[in-house]
């Protein structure tokens, strides 16, 4: 059984603060690619499931509540290049209801709070929920003088000018009885005819393709240039407000009336109700309308209609008691699988790919889709029960298969159409091999449960060409090193033109200016080739690709430049180690402080694999599965060279506490707020740490 499946009582203090952390980076990673990238990695339910654990882990382990806690966070923060814009009143997350008993545990807790007001009707509102990103805008005097988006749920970006390009956002308010200043919140979106038509004419220029029209009007909504925005034709509905002087009126349904009469458009599809039954009965009419609105929705929102009645009721955790998102279930539907593809992952890991004959599921054209690992091909998981049915049902090239978007957003098969089946179909048969670089794939066995990993591995390691793409990758990263200008598709490149195979080779670009010089200019001319066969234009005094100018390669090289003496925990986590996150890695960092202790550690180490905690010291928040880890990779000769000459060009930085106990920081919390104006948010919270204090980020 894995940490996943374990009962929360059943943790011993150690192994709950491992879990804590593996969860804390897990949804960090999913809120970052969500409220940053406008790029969802992570279905709303299994979010949502992790959340939940995450939080009963911190009622069970109080002692254990990081001082970064994501409980009391909204999203992710707020993306840089805009200036940032503080909330007068956070704007927060709904809970989430996936079932009508879900709907009706709610209406029975707001009964049970106001239970002692015998004779108090409760009402609620139910709208749709609109697929969108939210935005808040200030209104002072009835004129608008400030947009924002919710950002981290406190702090915001302001995108004023890109907002006021909506023609369903009014400049000045019309009507009357509008407060002296108002925060009116709402979704901006992008109906289903503009996407459609923003798609052709990209595909008509040769430019990128669009994903769905939630992550579209995202990106057009943070755009520098306030004319691509308004070449958008984004929408905007308005629903709810933040600050306001008075309130706009006594109940919530009055008060988005107020908003039509003052120039918004509001949903046409907003009911006040009295009773569950009458909020479920308004789901299901709305979820039959669904695909005839012309606009992304993936639920229905609950609230208290009384203002009064939702002060009394108040907040919990970032979340409103007195509201509740009803999510739809995802939409369904059939296709042929017309082969199995398998990837090879940073650390090895076969990863099983469906291609698909193409299908558009709520809107958008899936044609590939995760079959996650052997085990979950032939129908079973790791505890060998069926997935799909009531009996094992292995999934096969050919086979037809029902799939659905989980929480409109991840594709996944789920059920296989048996009776569809053809005769010539014949069970997959897994690799034992990579078939990158042919290495034996072997599945581990877990010493603590006796049973196989689900996943099965390439033993190839450094030597494996899709491992070392993705190393490198990991490598540059963000919360790794974060060399700037060096992403995926520089790395691609640099990979297959033999100028970068291993960490060390990126510190000797600037020493091989010439072939980098001209691996750019191949890819730029093969893409120019790309645009004109999609045009059908012809390029007139077209340059050799020798001759072409790169500015930004100067810039590149300064980037790399300025990594050579990073943080030491940045340092760890950039090599890739398995099971060693960003938090693992500070916590090696803090305790053996130079990179020079670390692999001496690590090496004695793996020479005692047989008995490692003899060697090894007791580290609260380092258990077996790290040592493991450690042990793997300090264990391989092959490693030693390649972090031998990457050693050669990297000098971390070793990982000092210069604040002794008695000092008036040491066991402060340091809270970040705002914007840094010279140094990254990784880099201060590494400062704090080396202070003594606990730090957070707000």
């Amino acid at each position: 059984m894995s940490s996943n499946d374990r009962e929360i009582e059943s943790f011993s203090e150690p192994e709950a603060r491992a879990e804590l952390d593996r969860l804390h980076d897990v949804l960090d990673k999913a809120d970052r690619a969500y409220f940053e990238r406008d790029a969802p990695e992570m279905a709303d339910a299994e979010y949502d499931a992790l959340k939940r654990r995450y939080q009963a882990l911190e009622i069970a382990f109080p002692e254990l509540r990081r001082p970064d806690s994501l409980s009391g966070r909204v999203a992710g923060a707020p993306v840089e290049g805009f200036a940032k814009v503080r909330h007068a009143v956070p704007m927060l997350s709904l809970a989430k209801a996936y079932t009508d008993q879900d709907v009706l545990d709610f209406i029975e807790r707001g009964r049970r709070f106001f239970e002692r007001d015998k004779d108090l009707e409760i009402a609620f509102t139910a709208e749709p929920k609109i697929d969108g990103l939210s935005a808040s805008l200030r209104y002072e005097n009835g004129v608008l003088v400030q947009g924002a988006t919710r950002g981290d749920g406190t702090v915001g970006e302001d995108i004023t000018a890109n907002l006021r390009t909506i023609a369903d956002i009014p400049h000045r308010l019309a009507g009357s009885g509008w407060p002296e200043t108002i925060e009116v919140r709402g979704e901006v979106y992008m109906s289903f005819a503009e996407f459609e038509a923003l798609k052709a004419r990209a595909a008509a220029d040769g430019k990128k393709e669009y994903v769905n029209p939630r992550n579209t009007a995202a990106g057009s909504l943070r755009q520098k240039d306030a004319a691509v925005t308004a070449s958008r034709n984004l929408n905007f509905f308005a629903y709810a407000w933040g600050f306001a002087s008075s309130d706009p009126a006594p109940t919530q349904y009055e008060a988005v009336r107020k908003f039509a009469e003052w120039g918004f458009r509001i949903s046409p599809l907003m009911v006040r109700a009295s009773s569950a039954e009458e909020l479920i009965a308004h789901y299901r009419l709305i979820e039959t309308q669904r695909s005839s609105l012309g606009y992304d929705i993936d639920g229905v929102v609950y609230k208290v209609d009384q203002l009064e009645l939702q002060r009394r009721w108040g907040f919990v955790t970032g979340e409103p008691r007195w509201a509740v998102a009803h999510k739809f279930p995802a939409e369904q539907a059939a296709t042929v699988v017309r082969g199995i593809d398998i990837q090879v992952g940073r650390t090895g890991t076969l990863a099983p790919v469906a291609r698909l004959a193409p299908v558009s599921v709520g809107g958008v054209v899936v044609e590939n889709v995760t079959l996650h690992n052997e085990d979950y091909i032939r129908g079973i998981d790791s505890t060998g029960a069926p997935i799909r049915g009531e009996v094992p049902i292995d999934i096969r090239v050919g086979d037809t298969v029902v799939i659905q978007r989980a929480g409109d957003v991840i594709p996944q098969i789920v059920r296989v159409v048996l009776e569809k089946r053809p005769s010539e179909a014949v069970p997959y048969e897994f690799p034992h091999v990579c078939p990158v670089c042919g290495s034996p794939a072997t599945r581990e066995l877990n010493a603590n449960t006796g049973k196989e990993d689900s996943r099965r591995r390439c033993t190839g390691e450094l030597i494996c060409p899709a491992q070392a793409i993705e190393r490198l990758r990991h490598f540059v990263s963000r919360g790794a090193m974060d060399i700037e200008g060096l992403g995926a598709e520089n790395i691609d490149l640099f990979f297959n033109a033999g100028l970068v195979r291993t960490a060390a080779d990126i510190f000797t670009l600037k020493d091989r200016r010439p072939e980098v010089q001209r691996a750019l200019a191949e890819r730029r001319e093969a893409q120019a080739r790309q645009r004109e066969a999609a045009s059908g234009k012809t390029r007139k005094n077209v340059r050799g690709v020798e001759d072409r100018n790169f500015e930004g390669l100067d810039k590149l090289f300064a980037a790399i430049d300025a990594r050579r003496e990073p943080e030491l925990d940045r340092f760890i986590f950039a090599l890739g180690i398995r099971h060693i996150g960003e938090t693992t890695a500070a916590v090696l960092a803090r305790t053996f402080s130079t990179i020079e202790e670390v692999i001496r550690v690590g090496k004695e180490t793996a020479a005692h694999a047989d008995d490692p905690h003899a060697v090894f010291p007791s580290v609260d928040g380092i258990g077996d599965t790290v040592i493991e880890a450690l042990i793997d990779f300090f264990g391989n000769e092959r490693n030693d060279e390649v972090l031998d000459a990457l050693l050669t060009q990297v000098h971390p930085r070793p990982y000092v506490v210069t604040v002794s106990a008695t000092s008036e920081v040491a066991g402060k919390t340091v809270v970040f707020t705002g914007s840094l104006e010279k140094l990254t948010r990784g880099e201060a919270k590494a400062m704090a740490e080396r202070l003594g204090p606990r730090w957070r980020a707000r």
